[in-house]
């Protein structure tokens, strides 16, 4: 088939790829209500309940609550005193790659393990040097990374272990909570997550010297002194964020199992389709499915991902290429990545096949089907 091929849309009402599914305002108010009417609209009171509360859930020791995934993982880097080389997975969003630049290190890009395409521990060993400082590995897609051999990497080498776990709230590795493997591992609550705040992130660790170091990072550097221990930002949550999170805990199990569902679904109808590949979860891992994708091969489906994803459009599916293109091939990264002769053919493979199809708990069956059924209309 090629692109030239359509297939009418007729009267179809549109498919969003995600609506995110968030309490009600008043329940948002009564949590926020207190530190308004006082006016501690930053970093007060629901901000440390919600840390409270997911340390308690998640089984660990600290839980600083941040603006952003993104400057949870720069703060995390600066806090760590992470020197040299990071080693990081090229199939990820770039905000990954971002907070490594921003702290003046050198991002070694590895390549994905071809099931579940998260970061190989086999050629993160290899890639190796005196100047490694840490691994960066990322719970793609909410997939668990082989958090087990990468911990073991890392101590063999002495090397600090940072998860990127945007995606990743609700997940579980061997029934343990995603949240207190490595050293310290950093959620995203923004809108396309499990768990929203509308715009915010959490840093979980262990460590109970790295969680001060994060409170003072969050806030300039500054932890009361008025003299910065080291090189902050202004990376404070707010009350009315936190209080959007709070009562949001409360509806992730089920959003997880949602989401589950929806992707066993998805398989189920798409199985069987030539030149069609899913993510592998480990039998021993669960997966929050914030997103879930194919990869689409032009030789056995017999049209490109690209066209595929035209003609679900002609029909009112929209869809994503997370993540494409890698960040070995991106215009910030190609220094350390393409342009220095860096070869990663499965991440490419990956990333130029991958395509992902809407996924959210409010997500009705019967939509589900229609994208589903689309997919292998289009295949036949």
């Amino acid at each position: 088939m090629s692109a030239a091929v359509s297939i009418p849309s007729g009267s179809a009402v549109p498919i969003r790829f995600i609506k995110p599914t968030v309490p009600p305002l008043e329940e948002i108010l009564r949590s926020y209500s207190p530190s308004f009417v006082e006016g501690s609209l930053t970093n007060s009171d629901v901000v440390a309940l919600l840390e409270c509360e997911v340390s308690k859930r998640l089984g660990v020791a600290h839980c600083v609550a941040v603006s952003s995934c993104t400057s949870g993982l720069t703060l995390a880097l600066k806090a760590l005193s992470v020197q040299g080389e990071v080693i990081l997975p090229s199939f990820t969003f770039f905000a990954t790659g971002h907070a490594v630049l921003w702290n003046g290190l050198t991002p070694v890009f590895a390549e994905c393990d071809p099931e579940t395409w998260t970061i190989d521990p086999a050629d993160v060993e290899a890639r190796i040097t005196e100047r490694t400082g840490a691994i960066l590995a990322v719970h793609l897609y909410g997939n668990p990374a082989s958090v087990e051999e990468l911990q073991q990497i890392a101590h063999k080498h002495g090397l600090t272990l940072i998860y990127d776990a945007a995606h990743a709230f609700g997940s579980t590795s061997k029934g343990v909570p995603v949240g207190g493997f490595g050293d310290v591992e950093v959620f995203s609550l923004s809108p396309t997550k499990l768990l929203v705040a509308g715009e915010g992130g959490l840093v979980c660790t262990n460590d109970s010297k790295l969680a001060s170091m994060m409170r003072a990072a969050r806030n300039y550097g500054d932890s009361g002194s008025y003299d910065p221990q080291l090189l902050g930002l202004n990376a404070r949550m707010t009350e009315f964020n936190a209080a959007m999170a709070l009562p949001g805990l409360d509806m992730v199990d089920r959003k997880v199992a949602r989401h589950n569902a929806i992707a066993a679904r998805y398989t189920t109808l798409l199985a069987g389709i030539p030149g069609l590949r899913f993510q592998h979860v480990k039998p021993y891992d669960r997966s929050a499915y914030k997103d879930y994708s194919i990869l689409v091969s032009p030789d056995g489906f017999g049209m490109s991902r690209d066209e595929l994803a035209q003609l679900l459009l002609s029909q009112g599916i929209t869809t994503k290429k997370y993540f494409h293109p890698p960040l070995h091939r991106q215009k910030l990264f190609a220094r350390f990545g393409a342009e220095s002769g860096i070869r990663l053919p499965r991440t490419d493979a990956i990333s130029d096949s991958v395509l992902s199809l809407p996924i959210y708990e409010s997500l009705p069956d019967e939509t589900v089907e229609r994208v589903g059924l689309a997919i292998r209309r289009i295949a036949s």
